[in-house]
């Protein structure tokens, strides 16, 4: 049986650094790039970012909404860039946030985690809050194929804190049980397990101690949107090596379309946050 997708996410940044790089053609960076804002620029742009940043990360983080946009031309330039990554041994996290009922769970488990198909990642981010038990097609797919779910829980939008912080009858805070709920599901498969959190940087520090998760967290805010190494250090001081992943998009993208603006800016902050944590 395939080792957890917590595990090999751990290998992989002890190996390369706590940087994943995010692949976001919105049609501002696309003009920035002086490309057009169709099928032929978004795919200029997401294999550009893929060629700069090999060898420099080992994850990035297709926003598919930037792709969907296009419809089937735009997924097929997404099937391309997990392809492409795979054959250059990055893994790809879909940041699709996904989440339903159960029974079209399934269906979004069968699209984003099951080998079969096209569209096949290494994890997928999803949206709890239609119930995170819910989701246990996409965590079972998950276990399943080594593979793993980073379930949204404290993000670094601003506007998400009204439901996030939100108390529950008991006085606990939304966030708060769907991050207990995580980590009981992977406490009961033992080890570093599948399932991860999405907690912002820019967010102050939860109630749940996050030592406890016994699985990866995936880390927005960081660069545009404010926060620094220092304070993904800070948020996640007490945390084991190799669990904390820090997604840095648009500071770095907008840096091209020279590869090597791309590939310089990818490495400073693969050091910084490398050298905070």
């Amino acid at each position: 049986m395939a080792d957890s997708f917590g595990v090999q996410l751990q290998e992989r940044i002890k190996e390369f650094g706590p940087l994943c790089v995010g692949v976001d053609p919105s049609s501002a960076l696309l003009s920035a790039w002086d490309r057009p804002d169709n099928a032929d620029g978004l795919e200029f742009f997401a294999l550009a970012v893929l060629e700069a940043v090999s060898g420099v990360v080992s994850v990035i983080k297709p926003q598919v909404a930037f792709f969907e946009r296009f419809g089937s031309a735009g997924f097929r330039v997404l099937e391309r860039l997990i392809a492409d990554a795979h054959d250059a041994q990055i893994m790809v996290i879909a940041d699709a946030k996904r989440g339903d009922v159960t029974v079209t769970n399934e269906g979004y488990a069968q699209a984003w985690l099951r080998e079969d198909s096209p569209l096949c990642v290494d994890a997928v981010t999803a949206s709890p809050y239609l119930g995170v038990r819910a989701l246990e097609p996409l965590f079972e797919a998950a276990r399943e194929n080594g593979r793993g779910v980073f379930v949204l829980a404290a993000t670094s939008n601003d506007d998400g804190r009204v439901i996030q912080q939100a108390t529950t009858a008991d006085g606990e805070r939304v966030e708060d049980v769907v991050m207990e709920t995580v980590a009981r599901l992977n406490h009961r498969d033992g080890g570093l397990g599948s399932l991860g959190i999405v907690l912002g940087a820019t967010r102050s520090a939860p109630r749940f101690d996050l030592t406890t998760l016994a699985g990866p967290y995936l880390v927005p805010g960081v660069g545009a949107q404010g926060a620094g190494a220092v304070d993904v250090a800070r948020l996640f001081e007490r945390c084991e090596e190799g669990t904390v992943l820090a997604s840095v998009s648009r500071d770095i993208l907008r840096t091209g379309p020279e590869r090597r603006s791309l590939r310089d800016a990818a490495q400073r902050w693969r050091d910084d946050l490398r050298s905070a944590l």
